[in-house]
């Protein structure tokens, strides 16, 4: 079994360590890349959210646009979405985000990702 580094502990099964939750200060965002996906991970007043982070418009890293609550602005042409629903909110994207399930254990982000850990 792989030692693990002592601040942090293996994820529950079907989910993976996307970082500590104390870098992630309430109103900002990062990518996560995660089993090959990349994941948008915000804290929203407190609340982690996670989705996908490449804009359904366009080909562009939504963790380069801005947050303002929950709502996520693509930098390339100004779609919004809700972070924490996967909801398009302005055009002119259309299509939803894929959100994922999000658990804050021991101070550590864990997000399930389907697929992550299969052969």
């Amino acid at each position: 079994m792989p030692r693990v580094p002592p601040e942090r502990t293996p994820a529950p099964e079907g989910f993976l360590d996307a970082g500590a939750a104390a870098a992630l200060a309430p109103g900002t965002m990062r990518r996560a890349d995660l089993a090959g996906r990349r994941i948008l991970i915000a804290n929203v007043d407190g609340r982690i959210c996670a989705a996908d982070d490449t804009c359904t418009h366009e080909d562009a890293s939504l963790s380069r646009g801005s947050l303002k609550g929950a709502l996520v602005k693509c930098p390339l042409h100004g779609s919004r979405f809700d972070v924490c629903t996967g909801k398009a909110l302005e055009e002119p994207a259309e299509a939803d985000l894929r959100t994922y399930p999000v658990r804050v254990e021991g101070g550590r982000i864990l997000v399930a990702v389907p697929g992550a850990g299969e052969p």
